[in-house]
């Protein structure tokens, strides 16, 4: 993977991945696939994310070139997100991702708690 020069900091898979994986991004992108979202229904639509964080988080997911903005002239102006090309590409893998999380879900949760139970903490 590292090559020459290339250090961690400046590794590609970990660049793209860090921005795929953060926080609310990879949820933000599964609702996104279902078909384009106005701010105020993506808001709605994952009620524990802060305001301030789900526009940090789709400026970050358009900066990457995953999401797409669209400013409608309408008063007061609407904006709808979408997947652009390169977000929809992302789908296939991540769904398997996604469904490999699910189905490990409870080898991973009682991993946590024997490490916990162990002091290990």
């Amino acid at each position: 993977m590292m090559q020459g020069e290339q250090s961690l900091e400046n590794c590609p898979v970990r660049q793209v991945m860090q921005g795929i994986f953060g926080k609310w991004s990879t949820l933000l992108v599964l609702a996104l696939a279902e078909r384009p979202y106005r701010f105020g229904e993506l808001r709605r639509l994952v009620p524990d994310i802060s305001q301030r964080m789900l526009t940090q988080t789709l400026r970050d997911l358009e900066r990457d070139g995953y999401v797409y903005r669209k400013v409608y002239p309408t008063k007061p102006p609407s904006v709808e997100y979408g997947l652009t090309g390169l977000g929809t590409s992302m789908l296939t893998p991540l769904n398997d991702l996604v469904i490999w999380a699910g189905d490990n879900f409870a080898r991973v949760n009682a991993a946590r708690k024997q490490y916990d139970t162990e002091g290990k903490a």
